[in-house]
């Protein structure tokens, strides 16, 4: 079938992106789905820093590519011998898929699926190959997803079934900042008897920290939650969201704040210093954030052992998607996860590059395409 999507043409052009058109908006091919697999009507996709870091060339991936992996959307038909979903079910999708099978799926969402990863990094689906092209040339699929389309064909591996009072922009956000965000907090920061809270980086898996570990305040497992950001209208965005105190990396020092429970999102190497830095005696550093793979931190690792810490490396938050999708969706009812706070702006598909620029000028948590 034809299709309409965003495609990336080429990695690292200059910036501003709204000039340069690194990512072209037409039309392409779309196979079938095939045996386990999906097609999915694209409602939603988030624009997310795991989106510009391929732009950018912070993550390397083989191109041209069809961007997005933060998604939901309806499904309008299954390939076959596909389980777990029918036709007309709301999906969310999610950028790491789970084969279940292998030593890593083993882990209860500590490990990445091996096979998933060598798919992902191979742009093409758990099941094999690329159901994308255009002009006779296959397009690689962006980590399984390829969201930044009218439509997309996934493996049934990759998206989790949510019940129709979810809204698709709600639905889209769960799929990576709120299991990447949330899921440093519970799967891997494991605050509990007051813990304090700290989020070093507030992007929309910073703030999406922020809004788990705020929502585990009434239980009494969290105590004071602490938004730390280098721009100064993020840390007013982080208090509006009900922060109990917001600070620069450079007021974190000098304040000499510590916590437990301290959380790495903004993917940058003196991010990853100051959680470290900010880490209490026996406290966890958990870190989620992706830099350049050519970036370094310094870090004494003397405190380490004299002060008993941890540091947490969590990818896609240690999740389950299945598992744990399911419990923000519930947490979201309940009006103690609310998720909607994320949004900062909503874009057609045609202003994809100028979505870009907003995000890597900091100026947007999440901005939503709608379709």
């Amino acid at each position: 079938m034809r299709i309409r999507g965003a495609v990336l043409e080429e990695i690292g052009r200059a910036r501003p992106y709204a000039r340069s058109q690194p990512i072209s908006v037409g039309e392409l091919e779309l196979a079938p789905p095939g045996p386990g697999e999906l097609l999915v009507r694209i409602e939603a996709a988030g624009l997310c820093h795991s989106d510009l870091s391929v732009v950018d060339g912070n993550r390397v991936r083989p191109v041209p590519m069809l961007l997005g992996h933060e998604a939901a959307g309806i499904v309008e038909a299954l390939g076959p011998g596909t389980e777990g979903v029918a036709v007309g079910d709301r999906v969310v999708m999610a950028f790491l898929p789970r084969c279940g099978e292998c030593a890593n799926c083993r882990t209860d969402g500590q490990l990445p699926c091996t096979p998933g990863s060598v798919a992902n990094n191979a742009g093409e689906l758990l099941g094999g190959g690329r159901r994308l092209s255009r002009d006779g040339a296959e397009v690689h699929h962006h980590l399984g997803v390829s969201g930044f389309a009218t439509h997309t064909v996934v493996d049934a591996r990759s998206v989790t079934r949510v019940d129709a009072d979810v809204p698709p922009e709600i639905a889209a956000v769960l799929g990576c900042a709120v299991l990447t965000g949330g899921g440093a907090v519970l799967n891997a920061g494991a605050p509990s008897n007051g813990d304090d809270v700290i989020v070093v980086g507030l992007g929309g898996v910073g703030m999406a920290a922020v809004l788990t570990a705020l929502s585990l305040q009434a239980d009494g497992a969290v105590g004071r939650v602490i938004g730390v950001d280098a721009q100064p209208a993020k840390l007013e965005q982080v208090r509006a969201l009900g922060a109990d105190a917001a600070y620069t990396p450079a007021e974190l020092a000098e304040a000499g704040v510590r916590a437990p429970v301290v959380i790495e999102a903004a993917g940058h190497p003196k991010a990853f210093e100051s959680a470290v830095a900010a880490t209490a005696v026996g406290g966890r550093t958990v870190t989620v954030g992706l830099p350049n793979p050519a970036a370094r931190s310094e870090i004494s690792p003397l405190v380490l052992t004299a002060e008993a810490r941890t540091i947490i490396g969590s990818y896609l938050g240690s999740a389950v998607p299945q598992r744990d999708i399911p419990r923000y969706v519930e947490m979201w009812r309940a009006g103690r996860l609310p998720v909607e706070k994320l949004i900062s702006g909503v874009i057609t598909l045609a202003q994809i590059n100028e979505g870009m620029d907003s995000l890597a000028d900091g100026a947007a948590v999440r901005q939503v395409i709608r379709f």
